[in-house]
């Protein structure tokens, strides 16, 4: 029989396949919704976006209201955390996305298309995050934090919503409900989006992969004696964990975001080489390597700061209505609109 961190890992295998194939069929990412938005006047992939986080949200929220899955253990409802670096690290991750064409998330998928620049984004991004969560960068993170750091009573919404003599029940019903609500309505007032049923299946498949995740660490994973770490979807610390991995296997153990990092790269290659989208696809020139590797230094050492990514935080994170995770998705999405527009946007680089 199979122990709990063994099927851990396997569902986060099958999670991470199951993202893989969506993600490169919808083309899902917060970068390119927004370059939709801001750039191309079209809102139908932010609003596949708004639909995942709106699904994310009511779904989870249903889990930790049946008592199935503690989401109060998760990191992003701790009481005490930096606001200052949280939304710094949101900002650094942001516009390191635009500079490298995606996140962490969309450069796996686009690694299993056979797109190589995705492979120096992986590798960068990875060594980053590395230096910021143990290495060199380190030390300097832990002093802002602990410079800045505040304590709150109340992290979470509904914690805001039960302060108003609400029972906790019924506050954690009212805050979801209203933010998934709203979050759906926003989706669904578009046109272009309600006539696209590839986008609105997309959303609700991610959105209730998140909620998969909280199911699979906080309820399958629920050993007594050895119990595995509550998290779901998230990729700054995975993709550098994965790459410590497979570099030094035999002194860690496989965990379900390293699984979860390569079911995605899987579930793209494989849907890939089935659709006749897999094709090798390199840099136009060395300016062009450069900015990508830059972007994704920023992306790795700014999504350490934020706790997350614009999955782990901007869905992961939101799905649990947590105070922080706000924070770090406004950096987030400020960081992006400044790299889209503005007097800081990306410029687009001459094909070679």
């Amino acid at each position: 029989m199979e122990t709990t961190a063994q099927l851990v890992v396997l569902a986060g295998l099958a999670i991470g396949l199951v993202y893989g194939a969506v993600g490169l069929l919808s083309g899902f990412c917060l970068m390119s919704s927004m370059r939709g938005v801001l750039a191309e006047g079209d809102g139908r992939l932010m609003r596949t976006y708004a639909l995942a986080i709106a699904v994310a949200i009511a779904a989870s929220q249903l889990l930790a209201g049946s008592g199935l899955v503690d989401v109060a253990k998760s990191i992003y409802l701790q009481s005490t955390f930096s606001v200052p670096v949280l939304f710094l690290g949101g900002l650094l991750f942001g516009y390191g996305m635009v500079l490298s064409n995606g996140c962490g998330s969309r450069a796996l998928v686009l690694l299993g298309r056979g797109n190589l620049r995705s492979f120096v984004v992986v590798i960068v991004l990875a060594i980053a995050a590395q230096m910021t969560l143990k290495g060199l960068i380190a030390p300097a993170r832990i002093a802002m934090v602990s410079s800045s750091q505040t304590t709150m009573s109340a992290n979470s919404l509904p914690a805001l919503v039960s302060a108003l003599g609400l029972s906790d029940a019924v506050a954690r019903t009212l805050a979801a409900l209203v933010v998934a609500g709203l979050l759906a309505i926003f989706a669904f007032a578009h046109g272009g989006f309600r006539r696209s049923a590839g986008q609105i299946a997309a959303g609700v498949v991610v959105g209730l992969l998140v909620a998969g995740g909280w199911y699979v660490t906080g309820y399958l994973g629920a050993d007594d004696f050895n119990p595995v770490p509550l998290t779901s979807l998230t990729f700054i610390a995975p993709i550098a964990d994965a790459l410590q991995y497979a570099m030094l296997s035999t002194g860690l153990t496989l965990n379900f975001g390293i699984a979860t990092v390569a079911g995605v790269f899987a579930g793209s290659l494989v849907t890939a080489l089935a659709t006749g989208r897999f094709h090798l696809e390199g840099y136009s020139s060395p300016r062009h390597m450069l900015r990508s590797a830059g972007g994704a230094a920023l992306m790795g050492i700014g999504g350490v700061m934020a706790f997350g990514c614009s999955i782990g935080q901007g869905l992961t994170g939101l799905s649990t209505l947590s105070l922080a995770s706000l924070v770090a998705v406004a950096g987030i999405l400020l960081g992006t609109t400044a790299g889209l527009r503005g007097a800081l946007r990306v410029q687009p680089l001459a094909m070679a």
